[in-house]
């Protein structure tokens, strides 16, 4: 019996300016399954995805003619595709500017190629279930009312714009309201992979998702020294 693998019929679009970098991950991608396309740069990028559908968008940060973050824009204008980006800078700045514009994991350069892949079957497999489990329910606290089905956050009579993660953690918290939930347990539940070692994305999103509910922001509380809790 053939065992699937985890990429089968599943296409990554690689964009990097260095042709090295493109085959290492196109190397990697292959073996685990994926179908792969290349772009050297931000704008060939957004001319492939207007004619092409990708599951995700392995995506550099700096390239020339258009840069990564200008690209996602672009693209994210007509197609929501999840987005994992590589940068040789790993700069907080630079990693909350790319999480505000929804980008949904971050990987600084050198990089393990492996940790590429895990990361990357990760962010699919998390769109994948998502998907299968959307249920027609809605929460409602006082001026906070949350659409599950139609993903819309509404902050006393006012649509909110939340990132997809932001959106993702948001939810997660409420179905696990006054439950004391650790970073790592956060990030195996809302980014879908083990804990790295980077208990700051979870920091960085919950400072993110406090300024965007507004006043209900003491709602996603503090606990010293584990995680957040989202008391009611």
């Amino acid at each position: 019996m053939c065992m699937l693998k985890r990429g089968d019929n599943l296409k990554i679009l690689v964009v990097d300016d260095e042709v090295n970098i493109r085959n290492v991950i196109k190397e990697y991608a292959k073996f685990e399954g994926y179908e792969v396309e290349e772009a050297g740069n931000g704008m060939q990028a957004v001319e492939i995805c207007k004619e092409k559908d990708f599951d995700i968008i392995i995506m550099d940060v700096m390239m020339p003619k258009l840069d990564g973050f200008s690209a996602i824009k672009e693209i994210r204008k007509n197609k929501n595709i999840p987005v994992l980006m590589l940068s040789a800078r790993g700069e907080e700045y630079d990693k909350l500017f790319g999480f505000e514009i929804g980008i949904d994991d971050y990987v600084v350069k050198p990089f393990s190629p492996k940790e590429v892949m895990a990361r990357v079957a990760a962010i699919t497999s998390r769109v994948k279930n998502n998907s299968k489990t959307k249920k027609e329910d809605k929460y409602v606290f006082e001026g906070l009312e949350i659409d599950m089905l139609g993903r819309v956050v509404i902050v006393d009579g006012e649509k909110k714009e939340l990132t997809p993660k932001e959106y993702d953690l948001l939810v997660y918290l409420i179905k696990n309201k006054n439950i004391a939930l650790s970073r790592e347990k956060i990030l195996n539940e809302v980014w879908g992979y083990d804990f790295f070692g980077e208990d700051r994305t979870v920091d960085t999103h919950v400072k993110m998702l406090r300024n965007s509910i507004g006043k209900y922001r003491d709602k996603i509380t503090t606990i010293r020294g584990m995680g957040y809790k989202f008391e009611e």
